[in-house]
């Protein structure tokens, strides 16, 4: 069977089930959406009342609450967490997934080298990411657009979206190289969520403290906020030229050190 259908095939049930999960955070964020609009009370002011590290942690910033666009916003912060670790996993698992099931020789007895074998796998993870993307896409128009009023505009969901996907693939190409230079690739995906998670605190820690504004550019859940991206209505080139320049970076030492190291069987 081609390497590209069997990767996909493995990852089926996986990929519906993490669509699942974010087909629940979708609809249940929305819904509380409608019962805070149904109440008469103000989102924006209640929240505003919160801790700042509270409010930091939501990811509200300046977004106005009582928009449907902006308490999306909101939830996207948890929506970007999600598809970073599904795409890290992803990334990785693929990699390092012979190696971790002692089925190396599967790959070894096949008639096509080593840069055919990850090419076909980050294909494999490429579709995958676009489906997830694509998925969270029809969804969040769906709900959003149920509740949109007269003056937003449903092309910022569309916005978060392109965000959202460039995250994703830099998550991805951080755990295929993970999985491609480690010594023990089963652990890339354990190494790579730690470091995803540490990226997710940095994010918040630099909203409370003004002084780590410069590690900024460190963190990719910092590139494409809510917050701002529905404020200036438009990716930052900096954050973008940062993004692309890291995945190709990754996406190549991923071929290098795969094609170098000893697979263990």
């Amino acid at each position: 069977m081609n390497l590209f259908l069997r990767e996909m095939k493995a990852n089926r049930k996986s990929l519906i089930i993490w669509c699942f999960g974010i087909l629940f955070m979708i609809v249940a964020g929305i819904a509380k959406f409608k019962a805070f609009s149904g109440s008469g009370q103000s989102m924006s002011e209640l929240m505003s009342q919160l801790p700042k590290s509270l409010q930091a942690i939501m990811g509200m910033g300046k977004l106005d609450l009582s928009t449907v666009t902006g308490f999306y916003g909101m939830l996207f912060i948890y929506l970007l967490l999600m598809a970073a670790i599904h795409a890290l996993m992803l990334g990785a698992n693929i990699i390092a997934k012979e190696e971790r099931d002692k089925t190396t020789e599967f790959l070894m007895v096949k008639p096509i080298s080593r840069t055919q074998i990850v090419t076909s796998k980050l294909l494999a993870v490429l579709v995958n990411l676009v489906i997830f993307n694509l998925v969270t896409l029809v969804l969040s128009v769906s709900m959003v657009k149920y509740y949109i009023k007269p003056g937003e505009s449903i092309n910022d969901i569309y916005l978060l979206m392109v965000g959202m996907f460039l995250g994703q693939l830099i998550f991805a190409a951080l755990g295929s190289w993970l999985a491609a230079v480690s010594r023990k690739p089963k652990q890339a995906a354990s190494l790579g969520t730690a470091i995803l998670l540490v990226m997710f605190i940095l994010s918040i820690a630099i909203d409370l403290n003004s002084k780590l504004e410069n590690l900024k550019y460190i963190t990719p859940f910092k590139f494409y906020e809510a917050k701002t991206v529905l404020i200036d209505r438009a990716l930052d080139p900096v954050y973008v030229t940062i993004s692309v320049v890291v995945i190709v970076a990754m996406i190549s030492a991923t071929y290098v050190f795969y094609r170098k190291r000893d697979l263990n069987v």
